[in-house]
């Protein structure tokens, strides 16, 4: 059993808590740490957890083997550095950073400590998208031609103005870093790195607070195209779509914290111009929030790597930072093979 501590009890930290809570065996939360504890003590005290001063404390309690940080995207990196040296083994909300040198720091100080790093992408553990990729494996799908994704919701009305989910610093290029991140990886997962990146970026629907209307065009280093889209100023949606050779498969729909259902097409090839009829899969039930937290304490419990320097996580962070500079730049910008960024 891994014992955890939650950093940052908001409505995203509470729902990590609950969703292992009396359910596993692999980890418990035991005590937490916020910036406003009056708000969360009455949770803490329901599901057990000691309330610390600080995030300091949890880093210095023998009794605690590991941290999950569901606090500010800025504050991602620090944090990780300061838990590897202390021992802890961490998990951490995406992204794993806001600038791919953050990101990679944090991963290199994770593996010189020999403590495990993971990054809440729990997409990754969705049976459906598990299946697209052993589709993609077993080549079903023939190559890989083209990604669509979108991911948008009513994000941008949520928190008042002043709120840190407005801080440009914090949620560069509007739902990217809440939203878009999530598709980038599902991408990533299926079709390997992202190579160039051309995106535009604009606040349309209010007049405070972090761009609303997000969208990308993406090129992979096999060949493949894709698209991306986040629009946080409407209502919930979400998709992901991959075309390749002989099909496609599709995932989507209005609630992602579900189970979801796969939707596949093939074409006949010796009656290519039969239009066939897609078929719906369904899976069994699966919390994708235990699933996650359950493979980091068992990887944790291992000293088993996750997230690592160079690995998705940080290339991530350097996807995000191209869109970033496309965006400001108003030109399409290759993904640097270091982490960073350069002119296409």
């Amino acid at each position: 059993m891994i014992r955890a501590a939650i950093i940052g009890l908001g409505t995203w930290g509470q729902n990590l808590v609950r969703s292992v809570h009396g359910r596993s065996s692999a980890i418990s939360f035991v005590a937490g740490a916020t910036r406003t504890p009056d708000k969360a003590r009455d949770f803490a005290q329901a599901h057990g957890l000691r309330m610390l001063a600080s995030y300091e404390d949890a880093l210095r309690d023998p009794a605690i083997d590991a941290v999950v940080l569901a606090t500010p995207h800025s504050l991602h990196t620090d944090q990780i550095v300061a838990a590897a040296q202390a021992g802890k083994h961490v998990f951490c909300e995406k992204p794993l950073g806001l600038d791919a040198a953050s990101a990679e720091r944090a991963a290199r100080a994770c593996a010189e400590h020999g403590v495990t790093l993971a990054v809440g992408y729990n997409w990754r553990h969705q049976p459906a998208l598990r299946e697209i990729r052993r589709l993609v494996e077993d080549g079903s799908l023939g190559r890989v031609l083209h990604l669509e994704g979108n991911f948008c919701g009513p994000s941008a009305y949520r928190f008042p103005k002043g709120h840190w989910r407005h801080d440009r610093e914090e949620v560069p290029a509007g739902g990217m870093t809440g939203r878009g991140v999530h598709v980038i990886d599902a991408m990533l997962y299926l079709a390997g790195p992202i190579e160039q990146v051309t995106a535009q970026s604009f606040r349309l629907a209010q007049d405070f607070g972090v761009d609303d209307t997000t969208s990308m065009l993406l090129r992979f280093a096999s060949g493949a195209t894709g698209y991306l889209g986040t629009v946080i100023a409407t209502a919930e949606t979400w998709r992901l779509q991959v075309f390749g050779s002989k099909g496609w498969a599709e995932v989507g729909d209005v609630e992602h914290l579900h189970t979801w259902s796969l939707k596949t097409c093939f074409f006949d090839p010796e009656h290519v111009t039969v239009k066939q009829r897609p078929v719906v899969h369904t899976f069994a039930d699966t919390s994708t929030e235990r699933a996650e937290l359950e493979d980091f304490a068992a990887h944790a419990a291992a000293r088993r790597p996750l997230a690592t320097p160079g690995g998705d996580a940080v290339h991530n962070v350097a996807v995000l930072e191209a869109i970033l500079s496309s965006i400001t730049r108003q030109a399409p910008v290759r993904v640097g093979s270091n982490g960073g960024n350069a002119d296409a």
